[in-house]
């Protein structure tokens, strides 16, 4: 077959291919358009997901009768004119391609009026095929229609999924750009139905109301905010806490200048900011607007203009994660909403008293018979109450089954998994010790030797460096002996030889899956779990409330390194209703 040029109707269908692959992708090139044009109020009608109508309809600055011949025309735009404008490009649409490209696969209609103008004038295309501009009814603003989409392009048709899917995709669309421009008012209506109503939003009103009104109040209540900054680059929204994680990635939402896009580097930042607070196989949820000089990223980097290509992505990428992992790392126990004068106060006053409070450990001896029956409720006076001192986990009050620290403060009981909490707590200590100097160690009189397999003792003498970063001096004895000469001083006086056998076997089965990143990271968070207390292991309150403080001043002390929770609180409001005191 010999050269030829293509005829203009197929290169538009061609490129449509690019720009328009579903229904949504309509209807972002042009709520973007009116985004562009100023608009404060943009209303968009559904019918058959989309492919029977779109309609989009803003009070934007509308465009005089001579533009409208332009406007759906190929690479006509009035957003850039050179190749500067393009390197720093601030408005969502740009390429000149969206108007064309959907008049060339469906029957188009376009209406608009500047607010200047005494009448607005109207445009049609029907599959490229393009009618008069001619005068029309229309208040200042646009209104562009698009109906029967794909009509002349049956093999794109066939693509398209069932109306429930399609307009599913152009709701989780809305959402994005009604989050991206909160001063702009959002109408999304199927039929009759209005599956979205975000009004716009002034400056006195906090962008909580958007965000409840688009997602839910809930991730407000289960979220903390982000605003940082450095140099030409901020980030501000907020991110959900570990604890409040989801089963799939369906709440993270990223913007850039106020461009809604999945970029792989910004999740990618983000993901490894909650890598160990967050359980495996768990999403975090957030809202995050990203803003920086537009001379320092390229948004030119996808047809669709959903990915973007930052001028330096390692510096973009650690800035977020940093920011984000300063955040995450205030997410350990926190003092309840009491005022300070009020408990400091309390805490006097139980200090002046002579008489020490009841202690679980001092048993109560109760009489074995007795006739009065006054005698009991006599004995068993309501003591004085316990000091609360001004700390989030309260006092140590005894220990559940040998695995859980019952301990009260002033809001009501705390319930703290031993385990995770000290496992959090080593690990802390440990990444501490890694960045800041070598880890204490104790040099033994006579090596440890340990027996292991082939295979375990090779993947030791590989990760080698991270051993000894941690405390250890190792050397080989042979193919399946390896002798210990100096320890961690953590691990002086318990069963070394066992605590290395299980480190071993965590890090070979976690290879590959492990929700840590980087091999020093997966052996330091082996240790901690293998080390810390373990079930069955009887405390005394004295080291209870060591334990109990020392979360308090750990970061992320509200997870364990594997992202499972350390601890909870049950309010005095929640035990009263739990006995229906008060009815």
């Amino acid at each position: 077959m010999p050269i030829r040029v293509l005829p203009n109707e197929l290169v538009d269908q061609i490129a449509a291919g690019e720009v328009i692959e579903r229904p949504a992708s309509v209807v972002k090139e042009l709520v973007e358009n009116s985004l562009d044009s100023g608009a404060r109020h943009i209303d968009v009608d559904i019918e058959r997901g989309g492919v029977a109508l779109i309609r989009v309809r803003d009070d934007g600055c509308g465009m005089g009768e001579s533009d409208l011949a332009l406007a759906i025309a190929r690479h006509a735009t009035s957003k850039i004119a050179s190749l500067d404008d393009l390197e720093s490009v601030s408005t969502l649409g740009f390429r000149g391609e969206a108007l064309p490209s959907i008049g060339s696969v469906a029957r188009l209609r376009l209406v608009s009026r500047p607010a200047s103008a005494e009448r607005a004038s109207e445009i049609n295309v029907d599959g490229s095929l393009v009618s008069g501009v001619k005068p029309a009814a229309h208040t200042p603003g646009t209104t562009i229609e698009v109906r029967d989409l794909f009509f002349n392009v049956p093999a794109r048709r066939k693509f398209v999924r069932t109306d429930t899917t399609e307009l599913s995709h152009i709701a989780r669309l809305m959402e994005r750009l009604a989050l991206s421009r909160f001063d702009v008012g959002f109408r999304l209506r199927n039929g009759g139905r209005i599956l979205l109503d975000a009004p716009a939003l002034s400056d006195e009103v906090p962008g909580d109301a958007r965000i409840g009104a688009v997602i839910d109040k809930e991730f407000l209540s289960t979220a903390v905010t982000v605003d940082h900054q450095a140099g030409p680059v901020a980030i501000q929204g907020w991110v959900g806490l570990p604890t409040a994680s989801r089963a799939q990635a369906d709440r993270q939402f990223w913007f850039v200048n106020g461009r809604s896009v999945r970029d792989r580097l910004l999740m990618n930042a983000v993901r490894v900011a909650y890598r160990d607070v967050l359980y495996h196989g768990r999403y975090p949820a957030y809202v995050l607007y990203l803003t920086l000089d537009p001379k320092l990223v390229d948004v030119n980097a996808h047809p669709q203009k959903l990915e973007v290509r930052f001028r330096d992505s390692r510096q973009i990428h650690d800035f977020v994660f940093r920011a984000i992992e300063r955040v995450l790392a205030d997410t350990k126990p926190a003092l309840p909403n009491t005022p300070a004068a009020v408990t400091l106060n309390r805490v006097a006053d139980a200090n002046s008293r002579s008489e020490p409070y009841w202690r679980p450990s001092e048993p109560l001896n109760f009489p074995e018979s007795s006739r009065d029956p006054w005698q009991l409720a006599n004995m068993v006076r309501e003591p004085d109450p316990p000091p609360y001192l001004p700390q989030p986990l309260g006092t140590a009050l005894a220990q559940l089954h040998g695995v859980y620290i019952l301990a009260q403060n002033e809001d009501g009981l705390i319930l703290v998994d031993m385990h995770a909490a000290h496992e959090r707590v080593l690990y802390e200590k440990l990444k501490a010790e890694r960045g800041n100097a070598a880890a204490a160690s104790q040099q033994l009189m006579e090596p440890i030797v340990v027996e292991m397999k082939v295979d375990e003792l090779d993947a030791m003498l590989e990760g080698r460096a991270d051993w000894e970063r941690a405390g250890f001096s190792l050397d080989a004895l042979g193919t399946t002996r390896l002798a210990l000469r100096a320890v961690p001083a953590l691990l002086v006086g318990q069963n070394v030889a066992e605590i290395v056998h299980a480190v071993v076997r965590d890090l070979g089965l976690e290879a590959g899956n492990h929700h840590l990143d980087g091999a020093a990271d997966k052996f330091l968070g082996a240790l901690a779990c293998r080390t810390s207390i373990h079930a069955h292991r009887r405390l005394t309150l004295p080291e209870m409330n060591s334990l109990l403080r020392q979360m308090e001043a750990t970061d992320r002390a509200n997870q364990c390194n594997h992202g499972r929770p350390t601890w909870t609180r049950l309010s005095l409001a929640e035990l009263d209703q739990l006995f229906l005191r008060g009815r």
